[in-house]
């Protein structure tokens, strides 16, 4: 009875521990995101106001 209680609380934590790493992924992949809907809500911006380098007619290469 003892022992199995053990293995039971070892797996607890294991699966715990297993959860807490893809929080961890899954906090960083939202903060990657949200850092880059910052950058391209302040860049929108200044690229708003650059002059059109390049027409349709300049592409070497259309895909339908």
């Amino acid at each position: 009875m003892m022992m199995e209680r053990e293995v039971e609380i070892r797996e607890i934590r294991d699966l715990l521990l297993l959860l807490n790493r893809k929080m961890d992924v899954l906090m960083g992949e939202r903060e990657t995101f949200s850092m880059m809907k910052v950058s391209e809500a302040s860049l929108r911006e200044f690229f708003e106001e650059e002059p059109e380098c390049y027409s349709l007619d300049d592409l070497r290469v259309r895909y339908p």
